[in-house]
Parts: C-alpha cells; sequence; structure tokens
C-alpha cells in the first residue's frame, strides 16, 4: 500500500456512530502492516481520562488509538480534553494540564486560545508520521457550532484531510443521515469527503438495494464500506456497557452511578465476565441481594455526595456496609466513603461530610496528582494511574491497603486511589475471593491486543484501505 502523507478523517453524522472504533480499527491495521501511524482527536469530552507516562492527561479513546497504532500515548494526539463538572461547567485540559484560565471562558470565546494548540499538535503529529487518522467529535453539520469548531472541518480544512462520514445505519435512516450532513457542509468541505461509510449493518446487505447509488447521483461520493455491527470487549469512549437490574445466579456487584462518575470503562474486566452482573445504582433501592457495592471516581465527589444524600442511597450504603458485604472506593469513591471531604478552594462546591464508613479526611488541592503508578501489593505487581485532587489522611483503626498511601481499609470497606486495578489479574481474582465468584481474571492490557487484532482483521475484510 503507498501511504501518502495527507490525513485521513473520520467524521460522523451523530454522536456514537462508531468514529472511535473506525479510527482504532485504521491505526491497529495500518500498524500491523508496518506503518507508522498515529491517532489525533483535537477536542474531546469525557470524564474517562488516561494518563500518559510523561502525567499528561488525555482521552481514553485516543489513549487506546495510540496502543492500537503500536505508538506511545502522548497528549498531542489529544490536545484539549473537556471534562464536565457541573451542567454547564468543564475542567479544560490543555496538553495534558489543567487550564483555569481558559476553564472560566465561555466556549465561544475559549476557540482564539486553544485552536492554535490544536494546530501546532496537528502539524507536529503529520511531520512526525507517515500517516495520521483524525477523529472528529457529534456532527459537523451542527450549524450552531460551526463558530467555534475546532475539532471536526475546521482541523480536515487545517491538513487537507480525506474525510470519510460514518452513519450509524443500526440506528435508521442512515442514507438521510449522509445526504443531510453532506448538504450541510460548504461547497469547499463537500470536496474533501472522499466517501460514506456504513456503521453496525445486520442483516442482509440485498436489503440495501440501489440505495447506495442513488446516495452517490445526488452527491458524487461513492459509498466506500459497510461494516458489520461488530461485538468487541474494547473500551467505549463515554457510554457504559451494564446490566439493568440484579440477575440470580450471578455475582451481582451495585456499581453507584452518581452524576459526574468517571473512568467507567476500568471495570470492562468485570463486564466481559458471563458469571458477573455489574448494575448501575442510581436511586434508593434494596441492596440486600448484591453481593458488593462498588463507589467509582467522581469528577466532582461534592456533587457526588450531595446526589447520595438527595436519594436516599447514603442511607442504603451505611446499610449494605452493616451487612459486612465487601465496599470498594476509587478515587472520588474513596473520599465519599470517607468522614470529612474539605475544600478550601471551592473547587467542588465547598466542605462536605461524607459518609463515615471509614476514618478518612481529604483535603482538594490545587494541583492535580497524575502519574501512571506501580506498586507491590500482596506480593503481586499491580499497574493502573492516578488523577486526583486529594490528598487523604487517616485515623489509627485504619489500616493501610495498598502502599504509597494509595489505599486504606477498615472491616469491610476497602479503598483506593489506584485507578484500573482490575485490569490486573491478581487483584481481580483477589476481589472474587471477597465475593465468592471465580478466580477467572485475564491480565487486560494482553487481552486487548487480542481485540485490537480481531478488529484490525474485521475492518481489513469490509473496510476501504
Amino acid at each position: 500500500m503507498t501511504v501518502k502523507n495527507r490525513p485521513i478523517m473520520i467524521l460522523g453524522c451523530t454522536s456514537d456512530a462508531g468514529k472511535s472504533l473506525v479510527v482504532t480499527a485504521i491505526c491497529r491495521l495500518l500498524a500491523n502492516r508496518g506503518i507508522k501511524v498515529a491517532p489525533f482527536k483535537a477536542q474531546n469530552m469525557s470524564n474517562n481520562a488516561a494518563i500518559t507516562s510523561d502525567g499528561l492527561e488525555m482521552g481514553r479513546a485516543q489513549y487506546l488509538q495510540a496502543i492500537a497504532a503500536k505508538v506511545k500515548p502522548d497528549a498531542m494526539m489529544n490536545p484539549v480534553l473537556l471534562k464536565p463538572s457541573a451542567d454547564t461547567k468543564s475542567q479544560v485540559i490543555i496538553n495534558g494540564k489543567v487550564n483555569r484560565e481558559i476553564s472560566e471562558l465561555p466556549w465561544l470565546g475559549r476557540k482564539q486560545f486553544v485552536w492554535p494548540e490544536v494546530q501546532k499538535s496537528l502539524h507536529k503529529l503529520i511531520e512526525t508520521y507517515d500517516q495520521v487518522v483524525i477523529e472528529g467529535a457529534g456532527s459537523p453539520a451542527e450549524i450552531n457550532l460551526r463558530e467555534g469548531d475546532i475539532v471536526n472541518m475546521s482541523v480536515a480544512l487545517e491538513c487537507q484531510a480525506d474525510v470519510y462520514l460514518v452513519s450509524d445505519i443500526d440506528r435508521g435512516g442512515s442514507f438521510a443521515h449522509l445526504l443531510g450532513t453532506w448538504a450541510c457542509l460548504s461547497l469547499e468541505e463537500q470536496k474533501l469527503i472522499k466517501g460514506f461509510v456504513l456503521n453496525k449493518f445486520r442483516g442482509d446487505a440485498a436489503l440495501l438495494g440501489n440505495a447506495m447509488d442513488w446516495l452517490e447521483e445526488k452527491t458524487g461520493i461513492p459509498t466506500v464500506a459497510n461494516l458489520p455491527y461488530y461485538r468487541h470487549q474494547l473500551p467505549e469512549e463515554d457510554s457504559f456497557r451494564l446490566g439493568t437490574t440484579w440477575q440470580r445466579g450471578k455475582i451481582n456487584i451495585g456499581i453507584v452511578y452518581y452524576p459526574y462518575a468517571s473512568n467507567m470503562d476500568e471495570f470492562d474486566p468485570l463486564i466481559h465476565q458471563d458469571d458477573i452482573n455489574l448494575v448501575p445504582i442510581t436511586k434508593d433501592m434494596d441492596l440486600s441481594h448484591f453481593d458488593a457495592l462498588i463507589l467509582p471516581g467522581s469528577k466532582n465527589s461534592g456533587a457526588s455526595l450531595e446526589f447520595l444524600t438527595r436519594t436516599g442511597l447514603a442511607t442504603t450504603i451505611k446499610s449494605f456496609k452493616a451487612s459486612g458485604k465487601l465496599i470498594l472506593g476509587i478515587c472520588g469513591g474513596l473520599q465519599i466513603l470517607g468522614e470529612q471531604l474539605f475544600d478550601p478552594l471551592n473547587l467542588e462546591g465547598g466542605d462536605k461530610q461524607g459518609l463515615g464508613l471509614i476514618a478518612l479526611k481529604t483535603t482538594l488541592q490545587s494541583e492535580k496528582s497524575t502519574q501512571q503508578t506501580e506498586i507491590n501489593w500482596q506480593g503481586s505487581i499491580l499497574k493502573g494511574y492516578e488523577i486526583h485532587h486529594g490528598e487523604t489522611v487517616t485515623a489509627k483503626d485504619v489500616e493501610l491497603f495498598m502502599g504509597n498511601n494509595l489505599g486504606w481499609q477498615c472491616d469491610n470497606v476497602y479503598t483506593t486511589y489506584l485507578h484500573g486495578v482490575f485490569e490486573n489479574k491478581d487483584f481481580y481474582n483477589w476481589f472474587m475471593r471477597q465475593v465468592g465468584g471465580h478466580e477467572n481474571g485475564l491480565q487486560w492490557t494482553e487481552h486487548l491486543e487480542t481485540e485490537l487484532d480481531a478488529l484490525a482483521v474485521m475492518f481489513e475484510e469490509h473496510g476501504w484501505l
């Protein structure tokens, strides 16, 4: 294959059209062919963040795409990351670091500051790699958002990318989506569209009839691929795949799904096991039949605490603790389970009383701890990452659960600041021993490599490269 240094860009008719997965597939396909490839997304909005080896934040999707490309994840692959912390407020991460000044600006006032950073990162990648594969965000046809666009057609025009427009045919209305999106673009932008892609197709391809010919007659653009509905075990960019209710015959684990819950992809090693049922707990309910309870990370622990109090879940969680069953708090969940959350800088709405299930006191700091971490734990090496503002101190009746002040335990309540613990086979198996499950954990990074190669095979069969 002859590779041009002209970027490939994947845009979608809607959010969740499958852009991230298509970019991931292309990155692994090209990497397997020996091509030096890198992903890029100018701006991502997600509370699922990853930490690079140099302690910088980037979107989990671009982190996975870099792994698919077999290159070191770098924050310039996602120079702008927005992390929602309230209904109308987001923390803005620029080149991997929080920028408080830009975070306080209105959305339309940010472009003049962030667009130069996008340009710089984009051109650096183009200079460094043989091929850059770019992901858009949402839809490029959002007329109301075009003035502040730094992630869709502005990027395509900046680098004159070969653009492919993806539609989720499983939702229905794909040909209208593709035609309408194309029609909303300027003539200059339309000239960059090289092909339409039908994604998540299931059924008999003959049922498509001559619809693709009809679309090409209208636009002059061919439909270059019809990708099947592909089931995989790779992390989702934002959505969280859970069961809906307690199931007989399985290990039932409740995850308290409060507002601003973050880094939910770290529970994939649990979600994809047949003997485990992970259920979101979003309202006060009877938890007596559940085998364990997890409080995940939160971008705003204070707001999440208020939610638990308002819904009555705070009382329910305390009752669950009295049952003696395991409770695990990760990062923000650790802070929520503690006695007090001090917020002297008003980062999360001021001081809060925690649930008081373990004698921990946390003070939110101005600087965020962001680093990849490796520790010795019960004779094993655990790998993960830290991403938190809090500094936590303990009382005498609390035992150390993880070294380096990464976690504490009291009775049946366990806490850790280490994200990604379930991706370690030994921690997964420890957790299963506590809840009476099977010790069938996988070393998740190795599992993802297998999934990425399978995805590339699928795309090679049904894609256009």
